[in-house]
């Protein structure tokens, strides 16, 4: 007796695709492991655009702006024809009306960390997502509140010297080490991670419709 879902498993069916595989164009880790961990399966390309805050968009514009940025050029890449479907993402985070992103070096890291620690700030992800083969699109911004309690010290010393925060928004991952010092988030997970979930269902819904 086949599988109630086909060979591809049940992945498609709960995310809401009707078609595989999905070209993730994103150098992110943690959005492949995501969508790995739903048997998705994927074309991973990449797709870079300038990553430039204007100092005066908000930061769900600026997401959604370089989502939908990323996904004009990857649908330009030979690799998406043969993909049902294309996402991309951006995430940053967000406090006092600044867009905080990677940090460019140590020293940075640490600034970034100063503002944030013993805060409440925000974390912005943008999704944008088309079907290759008619070109319909669709595109969301998603927040999440976290609050991060890190100040200086050997402890704060220690975390820098994992390497962990030099890659991340903010400075610092709430799926690694960074997450021993999260105590409180307001809405998703996942969003902080850089792939909400839950958003990325209603977006493949959406896609789908009609």
């Amino acid at each position: 007796m086949s599988p109630p879902f086909g060979a591809q498993g049940p992945g498609l069916a709960l995310l809401g695709l009707q078609g595989a595989p999905l070209a993730l164009a994103s150098r992110s880790p943690r959005r492949r492991e995501l969508l790995q961990r739903l048997q998705i399966p994927l074309i991973l390309l990449e797709a870079d655009v300038p990553e430039v805050w204007d100092g005066r968009q908000p930061p769900d514009r600026y997401v959604e702006r370089l989502a939908q940025e990323k996904l004009d050029a990857a649908l330009q890449r030979s690799e998406v024809r043969d993909a049902y479907a294309c996402l991309t993402a951006d995430t940053v985070v967000a406090i006092d009306g600044l867009v905080l992103e990677k940090p460019e070096d140590r020293a940075h890291a640490i600034r970034l960390l100063d503002r944030l620690s013993g805060r409440w700030h925000d974390v912005w992800t943008g999704l944008a997502l088309a079907r290759v083969l008619d070109g319909k699109r669709c595109f969301l911004s998603t927040r999440t509140r976290v609050r991060l309690d890190l100040e200086s010290g050997p402890v704060r010393d220690l975390y820098l010297e994992t390497g962990e925060p030099m890659d991340k928004s903010g400075a610092y991952g709430i799926q690694g080490w960074g997450g021993i010092f999260v105590p409180e988030i307001e809405g998703d997970f996942f969003n902080v991670m850089g792939l909400p979930l839950s958003a990325l269902r209603r977006l493949c819904r959406e896609l789908e419709e009609g």
